[in-house]
């Protein structure tokens, strides 16, 4: 897949301003960070989306995420910090290939809220969509 960015970023065969790494996984900083210290974690390996990750290469990119943001907040101190991933174009995923950003933030900086203003979108229909959910869970994976 190397003509996929993160690919090649992962084989070294791009460069990027990268933080931090282990054999599976990477982190780096992006072209256009929406904060200071705005960091990328990618696994080496291209997987479209956290969908596309079988079990055991999800947990280790999880659990080096972590490392990461811990790296981030002993060493920039933020107030708060966002982990996000999208799936999906609608999700407004742009690179597709898995990565999750991982945004150290300040009170009151630029970043703003992640979540809508207002109302909750779901309304009355909460219970219906639970119900809906839990039977979904239930159901045998194919």
């Amino acid at each position: 897949m190397l003509e996929c960015e993160f690919c090649r970023i992962g084989a070294g065969e791009a460069s990027a301003e990268l933080v931090h790494e282990d054999a599976e996984n990477m982190a780096f900083l992006p072209l256009r960070p929406a904060a200071l210290g705005h960091t990328l974690v990618i696994p080496k390996s291209h997987y479209v989306d956290f969908f596309d990750l079988p079990t055991r290469p999800l947990a280790g990119l999880m659990q080096f995420v972590s490392v990461v943001g811990s790296g981030l907040r002993t060493t920039l101190c933020p107030d708060g910090m966002n982990v996000i991933t999208s799936a999906g174009a609608a999700a407004s995923q742009t690179v597709f290939h898995v990565h999750v950003h991982v945004v150290p933030r300040w009170r009151d900086d630029r970043f703003g809220s992640i979540w809508p203003p207002g109302r909750p979108a779901v309304g009355d229909a909460g219970r219906e969509i639970a119900e809906r959910l839990r039977q979904g869970f239930r159901k045998p994976r194919p």
